[in-house]
């Protein structure tokens, strides 16, 4: 019988998951948000596809990919069924925010254009095919790889130890 993998195989699995997605596809979110659906069987196929367009939001620049598709899993694990289930509410922003705050301590920011600058040192418009080619040849599929993958392991271990901080942690 083969031993059950341990929290931190787990841990180790989706990041590199996450990682592996973001250089095929390209989509931060869609990237770590898969791995989290894999790994805890969240959501489905549409979940997945609502994602698409969530990287940089729009490629705007704007909250990372990799924080939306933590915060879509996270919802997934812990939201409500219904909108006037205030309590559903509360237990899925306690999480979100606990996420959040180690993905920030993590990155310095949750804004795609900040972290592009720590990884590469300036932050490219995604959005016009020149920067989208300088992104690439600047080592984008290599690069990207770690904010998926962080979200992924932040949101997997909040995930699988099912905490609930104080809404103000």
């Amino acid at each position: 019988m083969q031993a059950k993998a341990s929290e931190e195989d787990i841990l180790n699995q989706l990041e590199q998951k996450a990682g592996d997605y973001v250089e095929m596809s390209g989509n931060c979110a869609q990237s770590s948000l898969l791995a989290l659906q894999e790994q805890f069987h969240l959501g489905d196929a549409s979940t997945l596809k609502a994602a698409t367009a969530m990287p940089g939001i729009a490629l705007r620049g704007e909250t990372c990919g990799a924080v939306i598709g933590g915060l879509m899993a996270i919802g997934l694990a812990y939201g409500r069924d219904k909108l006037d289930d205030w309590e559903g509410l509360i237990r899925a922003i306690r999480p979100a925010r606990k996420f959040c705050r180690e993905f920030e301590n993590e990155f310095g920011s949750l804004m795609c254009r900040d972290i592009q600058k720590l990884l590469f040192g300036r932050s490219f418009a995604l959005a016009d095919p020149a920067e989208a080619e300088e992104f690439q040849k600047a080592g984008a599929s290599k690069k990207c790889r770690v904010p998926p993958g962080k979200a992924a392991r932040i949101a997997g271990e909040i995930i699988m130890r099912r905490e609930k901080p104080s809404l103000t942690q």
